[in-house]
Order: structure tokens, then sequence, then C-alpha cells
């Protein structure tokens, strides 16, 4: 299906297993696409555990090959933002909790897409993300927020421990041991989606 966000028809997955408990948005960092292997598996395990899930393109073919457009955090949360709205007029959405999975840009853009929203977001997961990117949105986030770093991506461990102080709502750390920024080691990714469907089962309701 396409997704309808700032006056644009982004190509988009959205399955919903019965009796589905809330909605995951996934924000893919950049580069990447709806197709990203590593969100791919996480939504299959987030689908197991009863969640439903919305893989798009936050942007178009011609804009993913612009890196001024790749980083403008502003407008990806513009888009996840619309996205939302979107969700909300899909009849087996309607009445679902929607929660942001955001990975590297994609995660300060779910950020910043939570503090305008508010409450209409119920959790935001962000794996080997840059919430820094999201600047003073940080402080404005209200949806308990779980980070997911790999242990030997030193320099991003920094940037979330740094971004962590600067929120205010529920958060926590979680350091996946001997994990590289893409989760390539044998074991990490399935961690990074076990701790996501924990935090997403315990805050979606």
């Amino acid at each position: 299906m396409t997704v309808e966000a700032d006056g644009l028809s982004l190509p988009g997955e959205l399955a919903i297993p019965e009796q589905a408990i809330g909605v995951v948005v996934f924000a893919h960092g950049s580069g990447s696409s709806r197709r990203s292997p590593r969100n791919v598996r996480v939504a299959e395990r987030l689908r197991a555990e009863g969640l439903g899930t919305l893989l798009f393109d936050l942007l178009t073919d011609d804009e993913a090959g612009d890196r001024g457009k790749v980083f403008d955090i502003g407008l990806l949360a513009r888009r996840l933002e619309e996205a939302v709205g979107w969700l909300r007029g899909e009849r087996a959405a309607r009445q679902l909790p929607i929660a942001f999975f955001g990975a590297s840009t994609g995660a300060a853009a779910a950020l910043v897409a939570a503090a305008h929203l508010r409450a209409d977001v119920a959790a935001v997961v962000s794996r080997g993300g840059r919430p820094d990117l999201a600047g003073d949105a940080l402080e404005a986030v209200t949806a308990p927020t779980l980070l997911i770093v790999g242990g030997a991506d030193l320099q991003v461990l920094e940037l979330n421990r740094q971004a962590q102080g600067r929120l205010r709502c529920e958060t926590r750390l979680e350091i996946v041991s001997g994990a590289t920024h893409l989760f390539e080691e044998p074991g990490a990714l399935e961690r990074v989606a076990e701790l996501a469907a924990g935090w997403f089962a315990d805050h979606v309701d």
C-alpha cells in the first residue's frame, strides 16, 4: 500500500495480526528503506508478539540520494507524524496504540515526532540510533523510550548516554555486549528484537 504523507504517496507495508495490541511504525536510518533486512527481522518478531507493524519509505528514490534530505530530521519527523495520521484512517489500526521503532537517523526523527505527538505515541525504541540529533526535542518527549546500542559501537554509545541525560520521560539504555553498529554479530539482532518486544509489551496498551 502507499502511505500518504507530506503530499507524497510513499510505498509501505502494513501488517496487523489478529487481536493486535498496538502498531509499531518503523523509521529506518540513512541509506535504508522499508526493505531494511534488520528492521524486517525485528518486525517479524514484533508481529509474533501481537504487534502490528508499518514499514514505509520515509524518502522517495530521488530524495534518498540527497544527503541533505537523508539527514533532515525535521523532514523525516514530519513524515512520521503524517504517517500516524494516515494510520488513524485505516480501519484495522484506528483504535490501536501507536509506537515508534527508529534506527540510526530514524531514531532521531522518531523522537522528534514523539515530542510533537506526545500522548499519541505510546512508546519509542531506538536501535543503534542517533537520539542526539533530536536536539531540544529530547526534553519534550513523554513516551517511554528504550535506547539499544551495541557495546562495541563506542561513539554512538556515548552519544546515547548524553541524550539519555536530556530525556525527561521514562527511559532505559540497553547495551548489547560485543555488538557493533549494525548488530551483525551472531545473536545480536535477536537480542534487539527481544528487548524491543518486551518494551512495547510493557508500554503499549
